[in-house]
């Protein structure tokens, strides 16, 4: 039956998350039933006449599961780079090996050229540049409460403020300066 391993292909990404390895045997299957179906096309469509048009339903039917084919392929490579889109917003430019051994060399390229891309993006912007990935969902409020894991010492904040960042201190500061001190683990975010 026509596009049967098509389908096996987007069962795959239903089945999880996370980006599995690219199953290069069921794509290729899939690429050689296009060509043949292709290929059976061409040869009936030659064959059809005004007075022999039996082949042309048949013509019809292929195309049809060639174009499904197609659209199921393009389906598996769109949502895989979804996916990485994804992970390039959450992690960063940087994949986790266990992520990296289950892409092909045509998505890491496309993965380098995207975080190039952004980083190229957020550059021009402003005269500093702007990190859009600080701010991915929109604050509640300006500041926030923070305590200190750690001694961290004199910590000086854009406007000229300096606070000194001790362990166990609970601060109210600024959520755009800590952001980043709350990822390297020398701040906690309290939940009010």
């Amino acid at each position: 039956m026509f596009g049967k391993e098509a389908i096996k292909l987007i069962h795959e990404l239903d089945q999880c998350e996370e980006i599995k390895p690219f199953n290069e045997a069921i794509f290729q299957q899939v690429l050689e039933e296009i060509n043949s179906l292709y290929e059976q096309n061409s040869k009936d469509v030659s064959t059809i006449t005004e007075t022999n048009t039996a082949p042309r339903n048949s013509v019809i039917v292929r195309h049809f599961a060639m174009n499904r084919n197609k659209r199921c392929l393009l389906t598996y490579l769109y949502h895989r780079l979804r996916r990485l889109r994804q992970i390039r917003w959450e992690l960063g430019s940087i994949l986790p090996s266990e992520i990296t051994a289950n892409l092909v060399s045509a998505e890491s390229h496309w993965f380098q050229a995207y975080s190039k891309s952004l980083a190229t993006y957020m550059r021009s912007i402003g005269e500093d540049g702007l990190n859009i990935m600080n701010d991915v969902h929109p604050p509640k409020s300006l500041y926030i409460e923070v305590r200190c894991v750690q001694d961290y010492g004199k910590f000086e904040f854009d406007d000229g403020q300096i606070v000194n960042l001790k362990e166990n201190t609970y601060h109210l500061l600024p959520r755009s300066q800590c952001e980043a001190l709350i990822r390297q683990g020398v701040l906690e975010h309290v939940s009010s």
